[in-house]
């Protein structure tokens, strides 16, 4: 009989009144938030997007050229001042490319290139800068000290004159002065780089000029240039002359 009692009171424990036998409460729905499964898709497809746009742009990087070591302007570039290195390609930018390199001879410096830039096409210049061992000396002549018709180009010599004692500067003309034979050869042979017309060539002004002289005629022709006592003598003109 205390069996059947024991037995009856856990079975009413474990099953409420009118419950079927066996079987759970229902639970509470799970609430459902579509914005934030929206949120985590949307953060998904951006992060995978940059991820592209990143390789994208890795693809997009192109070999320049770079400089090394300091090229003063007018200098070639050495083939050892240079060295390749990837950058991301811009239009805006005239970079020259490593496989471009080659042509770097037929070019000098524009300008003082400084160590570690980027080599674009503002630096660099076809014109041919000074051979070596060459200077450029600026002379002020008077009428009589050079040839009428002296144009950039010319090749002429230059005479120091009116420093001899009965020598005065020689006469004018067509040809240029005449040396007298007291006269001293300061440079057979320079080249006019260039001239400034002064009065067309018609007196009362002083003729500025530009001459290409070796290095070592530069002192003695600056000396007597400072004195005002250099004449010119054309010795060839110009080709197409």
């Amino acid at each position: 009989m205390k069996i059947q009692e024991r037995a009856g009171i856990g079975s009413g424990r474990a099953n409420a009144p009118g419950q079927p036998v066996g079987e759970r409460l229902p639970s509470a729905p799970r609430e459902r938030k579509p914005a934030l499964a929206a949120l985590a898709v949307l953060l998904i497809l951006v992060g995978a997007l940059g991820a592209t746009v990143l390789v994208l742009r890795a693809g997009d990087r192109i070999e320049v050229v770079k400089i090394t070591d300091e090229v003063s302007a007018g200098k070639p570039i050495p083939n050892s001042a240079i060295e390749s290195v990837m950058v991301a390609e811009d239009s805006a930018i005239d970079y020259v490319k490593w496989d471009q390199r080659n042509v770097l001879s037929k070019y000098r410096a524009a300008t003082d290139i400084t160590k570690g830039s980027l080599l674009v096409g503002s630096m660099l210049t076809d014109r041919k800068g000074l051979p070596e061992g060459k200077v450029v000396v600026g002379l002020s002549l008077k009428d009589g000290q050079y040839p009428r018709s002296l144009k950039t180009g010319d090749v002429v010599a230059a005479y120091r004159v009116g420093d001899v004692k009965g020598g005065s500067g020689g006469s004018s003309g067509d040809g240029g002065s005449s040396a007298g034979a007291g006269d001293t050869l300061l440079v057979r042979s320079a080249t006019v780089e260039s001239v400034t017309s002064a009065n067309d060539g018609i007196g009362g002004g002083d003729l500025p000029v530009s001459v290409v002289v070796n290095q070592d005629e530069a002192p003695a022709l600056t000396q007597a240039a400072a004195n005002g006592a250099v004449s010119v003598v054309k010795v060839s003109a110009r080709s197409g002359d």
